[in-house]
Order: C-alpha cells, then sequence, then structure tokens
C-alpha cells in the first residue's frame, strides 16, 4: 500500500495578509509579498499547566515556526507590499538579528535591495548567516541597536528608502495577527498573555488586536498583559533609556524602544504589569522548556517562560494566586532556538567504543 504525505489545507497555505486582510492595512491594489508566514502552532503544554495549578491551561504560541524562524515575519509580509505598492526602491533596517533576516528574506522575495545595519559583534549567528545568504547589504557598526537605529531613521528621510523596523506602523499592523489566530483557535482572547519585550512591538501588537477582535466581537473577553525584559535591558521597567543594555537574550538588548509609549499602554489599559527577569532566570526556561515540553527557542523567546515561572512564586509583582481556578494563559515565544545556538550551554559527551555495553553504560542502562 503506498502512503500518501497529507496535503497542506488551503488555510495552511495562506499568508497572513490573505488570512487577515480586513483588518490589515492593505487593499486591492497592495501586491501581497508572502512567505506563507502565519498559523503557527498554539501549543497546549501540560508541564507548565501544572507549575501553575487551579486547574489552568497554558498554551505557547511557537512563532519559530514562521519562515524565517521568527515572528517578525509577520510584520514584514505587510511592510514589504506596502513598501512594492509605493513604489520603495530598497528597504532598510537595524537589527539585532531576527528583523534582518526576515527583511532581507522578503526583500528578496520582492525583488527590491536590503540594507542591514546591525551593531558589530552583537548578532547570534543563525541570525547573521540567514541575512547574507537571502542577498541583503549588512553593515556592522560600532554600537549597539539604539545607535544603528538612529542611523537607519536618518536614512528613511531619503526617497530610495523604506524603514522596516517596528517603527514603521505596517510592520505593528502585521504583528497582530498571531493574536487573531490565537483567538480563532481558542474561541476567545486568554485571560493572561506573557510576552518577552524587547523594541516592545509585539506587545503593542497584540493588544491592539484583542481589542479589535473585541470590538468586531469576535472575542468576549480581554487579557491581561504581562511583558519581560532582561534585567540588564530594562528601560520600560525602570522607566529610563538604557545606555548600555547587556543580556544574554540579544533579541531583546535594546535600551531605548521604539514602542516604549504604546507598549506602556497596552500594560496600563491591560491592567498588566512589566516585570524582568535574569539572563539565569531565561537560559533555565529555555532549558526546561525544551527539556521538558519539547520546544526549543532562542533565549529572548525563553523570557516569557521565565516570566511564567516568577509568577508562580507568590512574591511576584503578578502572582498567579491572583488567577481564577481554570484561566487559560498564553506565553508567546518569538524565535527558533537554532537562531541562536550559541547560547545553549551543555556538556558535550566522550566517545566509547562501538559495543552494546559501552553504550549501555554511556547512557545509564
Amino acid at each position: 500500500m503506498i502512503m500518501r504525505a497529507a496535503t497542506p489545507s488551503r488555510e495552511q497555505r495562506r499568508g497572513v495578509i490573505d488570512r487577515y486582510r480586513e483588518f490589515l492595512p492593505v487593499s486591492e491594489a497592495t501586491p501581497v509579498v508572502s512567505l506563507g508566514e502565519g498559523n503557527t502552532p498554539l501549543i497546549p503544554c501540560a508541564r507548565l499547566s501544572e507549575k501553575v495549578g487551579r486547574g489552568c491551561q497554558v498554551f505557547v504560541k511557537y512563532e519559530g515556526l514562521n519562515p524565517t524562524g521568527s515572528f517578525k515575519d509577520r510584520g514584514m509580509t505587510v511592510a514589504l507590499s506596502k513598501a512594492l505598492e509605493r513604489g520603495a526602491q530598497a528597504v532598510v533596517c537595524a537589527s539585532t538579528g531576527n528583523t534582518s533576516a526576515s527583511a532581507a528574506a522578503y526583500a528578496a522575495r520582492a525583488c527590491i535591495r536590503c540594507a542591514v545595519i546591525l551593531p558589530a559583534g552583537k548578532i547570534a549567528s543563525g541570525k547573521l548567516v540567514q541575512a547574507y545568504v537571502y542577498g541583503a547589504k549588512v553593515v556592522p557598526i560600532e554600537g549597539n541597536f539604539d545607535a544603528a537605529l538612529r542611523v537607519v531613521r536618518e536614512l528613511g528621510r531619503r526617497p530610495e528608502f523604506t524603514i522596516v523596523n517596528s517603527i514603521n506602523p505596517d510592520r505593528i499592523a502585521g504583528q497582530k495577527s498571531a493574536a487573531f489566530e490565537i483567538v480563532d483557535e481558542l474561541g476567545d482572547a486568554p485571560d493572561l498573555h506573557l510576552l518577552p519585550v524587547g523594541n516592545a512591538g509585539n506587545i503593542t501588537a497584540y493588544w491592539r488586536a484583542y481589542r479589535e477582535y473585541h470590538n468586531a466581537a469576535i472575542a468576549r473577553n480581554l487579557p491581561v498583559m504581562l511583558g519581560f525584559q532582561a534585567a540588564g535591558s530594562a528601560p520600560i521597567f525602570h522607566d529610563k533609556v538604557v545606555e548600555n543594555p547587556e543580556t544574554v537574550a540579544s533579541a531583546i538588548r535594546i535600551g531605548n524602544p521604539a514602542s516604549w509609549q504604546s507598549a506602556k499602554e497596552a500594560i496600563h489599559d491591560s491592567k498588566g504589569e512589566i516585570d524582568i527577569v535574569t539572563d539565569e532566570e531565561i537560559l533555565e526556561a529555555q532549558q526546561w522548556l525544551a527539556s521538558n515540553e519539547g520546544i526549543f527557542v532562542e533565549p529572548a523567546s525563553a523570557a516569557s517562560i521565565a516570566g511564567l515561572f516568577k509568577c508562580c512564586d507568590e512574591r511576584a509583582a503578578y502572582p498567579f494566586k491572583e488567577l481564577q481556578p481554570e484561566s487559560r494563559i498564553v506565553c508567546t515565544v518569538t524565535g527558533h532556538g537554532l537562531k541562536d545556538p550559541e547560547a545553549v550551554r551543555f556538556t558535550r559527551g566522550t566517545s566509547v567504543q562501538p559495543l552494546e555495553a559501552d553504550v549501555l553504560r554511556a547512557i545509564g542502562f
């Protein structure tokens, strides 16, 4: 008997713009630049649910399964489509890695030029190689992400360039689609949503999406939004610019977030909190999620999981003892673990003879 692989449904093959056109700033005249982004899995996690207790259900929105391995693709399909519609000759971005990979891929798809300005020596290899292989012009600078973004803002004043960082509202619009998918799958918005916070575009976008679905009577509920920054890169938490942000979670190593004010509004309006997690907590959460739930994420993604663990402590800013029993909780994990393999701590085993007894001894049997 010949077994045939299942054919993906048309819904699975459609990208963000085709699925959520009515909620996005596009028209019939907009040329759609898509790589089939979105439709990422919302994974029910039994062990995470056990940690929270009280009959709560925890789901992980695994954004690492987008085409370039991060949530950035959701916004980039809209940003590149609109850039093409406006006749842009090139797109430009500052990046801690994921934006550069996504911008380069979608620019290649659109057949327009892409320039990436990034901090020299501060980008994970899994992300940097993507920008190069997709054909972007990569320009490392002496400085951090915030310095790179200043240069990009200057370039954006020139008519030939379109900026595709999250200061571009088209990026935020596309990123809303993840929250739409969550509601579509759960049948309503979750009670609580936890996200990593770097440039703060995601928490801004998700809250807007939940509000839009609520206003359209598609969702009855509005979630509490909890954002987590790395302790060494926490300008929103401390309410001041961090001149030299430092964290192992390179994707959220940002000292002056572009969407700072809108993120604060999302936190305030949802009755949520912004909190911090240490690098040690981030790396422990990354390892735990991989070994207990089978979900491998980059360090920045694990900030939401580290935040979940922190909230299980009654001393937290938002302890889970305040949750109603049987609440539904979503944690967004923003990028695949292979984006930043150097951050993973593991011990290589020593080789043994190719004998059954030696192999059994090595694996502990």
